[in-house]
């Protein structure tokens, strides 16, 4: 099987090699040509893994063409900001009879599209999954037990990626809610932030247990309003990667929201971490589209109220643990609609 990997970033670059380890050869693109070329002939991604050898039987390159016209199975796991481009630079490279996969966790302004959605539009095919988890690049490519979820409503596309991608190191379960999966793969980047906030504010661990918990009910909460299924969201791709992007130094939402609250400005902590943290965007996004369909998101609306509205965080603090309480999980009552 020809596989391509399309985003020389992190988790690109991280998969890419775990499919070289399972015996596929794969190509490995990346935009700029000089970085292709020297990651190619040192068989190290300086800029975002360094330390990992890459598996020889990754062939790098800044040929989109070269990569992709054979690929039958097709990895996309570039920033959101820049997904659509990409998949209108392959549309008439790409087979009709290709599988294109995304690893991007975003949401695009335009029409409030997500990256399923963006492939399928684009690329005029209905060969479509999401990959998504708690899947932190630096720690698969230190060879640490982790696992990950292909969605797709095809079975027979999570059968290829779960065969190209399972090893004894990573377990690749599977969901037909591609919708569900991909949106909380979006969703939890917000809450990474609040998280990271909280930290720096050195909260007790019973805080930080209720902010998960509601964060997990907002994010729910908000994917049936958009036709998810709750229950996706008690899986790897849900709770799973909210823990993980919710208490790591490696994300950058939770390493966003740590400067932010040592006063660090929003532009200035997005000049520290060198690129931006994928949940400012959505945050803005989903403040827009859960006013639109009335969904009740609290720490949504507030979080966006101390970033872009200029309100004082502990005044916001006050009015969220002043708000009446609802029922602590709704969907296991579908008779009782929350407050809180």
């Amino acid at each position: 099987m020809d596989i391509s990997v399309l985003g020389g970033g992190h988790f690109g670059t991280v998969i890419a090699h775990s499919i070289a380890e399972n015996g596929n050869p794969v190509s490995l693109w990346m935009r700029d040509g000089n970085r292709a070329e020297k990651a190619q002939k040192t068989r190290e991604n300086l800029k975002y893994l360094p330390g990992l050898a890459i598996h020889p039987n990754v062939s790098i390159t800044s040929d989109i063409q070269a990569a992709v016209a054979r690929a039958s199975l097709v990895f996309i796991t570039v920033p959101s900001a820049s997904f659509a481009e990409v998949c209108d630079s392959i549309k008439k490279i790409a087979s009709e009879q290709a599988v294109f996969v995304s690893g991007t966790k975003g949401i695009s302004p335009n029409g409030f599209k997500l990256m399923s959605e963006i492939t399928a539009e684009t690329l005029d095919t209905s060969n479509v999954g999401v990959l998504s988890g708690p899947n932190l690049a630096e720690e698969i490519a230190q060879a640490q037990l982790t696992g990950t979820v292909i969605a797709s409503e095809k079975s027979n596309i999570c059968d290829q990626v779960q065969d190209v991608l399972h090893s004894d190191r990573l377990r690749v379960y599977k969901s037909t809610d591609i919708y569900g999966v991909e949106l909380a793969g979006a969703l939890k980047n917000i809450y990474a932030i609040i998280c990271g906030m909280a930290n720096g504010f050195s909260v007790g661990q019973n805080t930080i247990g209720m902010l998960l918990t509601r964060a997990l009910a907002e994010m729910s909460r908000f994917a049936v309003a958009m036709g998810g299924n709750p229950f996706t969201f008690l899986g790897l791709a849900g709770v799973g990667d909210l823990l993980v992007t919710c208490s790591s130094p490696l994300s950058r939402n939770y390493q966003l929201g740590l400067k932010i609250s040592r006063g660090v400005s929003v532009g200035e902590a997005i000049g520290e971490l060198g690129q931006l943290a994928e949940g400012l965007n959505t945050l803005k996004l989903v403040q827009a589209k859960k006013n639109e369909m009335n969904v009740y998101m609290p720490l949504v609306d507030g979080l966006h109220r101390v970033l872009f509205d200029g309100d004082e965080i502990w005044s916001v603090v006050n009015g969220l643990m002043e708000a009446p309480e609802g029922p602590d999980v709704e969907f296991a009552d579908p008779s009782i609609w929350p407050s809180s």
